[in-house]
């Protein structure tokens, strides 16, 4: 699978804390085999993101992604709950 990831996104990733990055590698190495593993709590959206996914890093953190082709992800956002606002 190839992923892309967003300016925002790529902004957003570094102002996250160490351990949520670390968490989030190993995440995206779950979602790169399985972009549905349990583990990932992954769904549609709705609303006015109803063209984006997400997944979970853990309780607070999650990660809005786009289906853009077979194989082929857009990371576009990453944060808090917030990040649906």
């Amino acid at each position: 699978m190839i992923i892309y990831y967003s300016k925002k996104f790529e902004k957003e990733y570094k102002k996250l804390p160490i351990k949520i990055k670390i968490l989030a590698e190993k995440k995206e190495k779950i979602f790169r085999k399985n972009p549905f593993a349990p583990s990932l709590r992954a769904h549609k959206l709705k609303g006015r993101l109803s063209e984006f996914w997400s997944f979970s890093i853990d309780l607070y953190y999650r990660i809005i992604f786009e289906f853009a082709k077979k194989e082929t992800v857009w990371f576009y956002s990453v944060g808090r709950h917030s990040i649906y606002d």
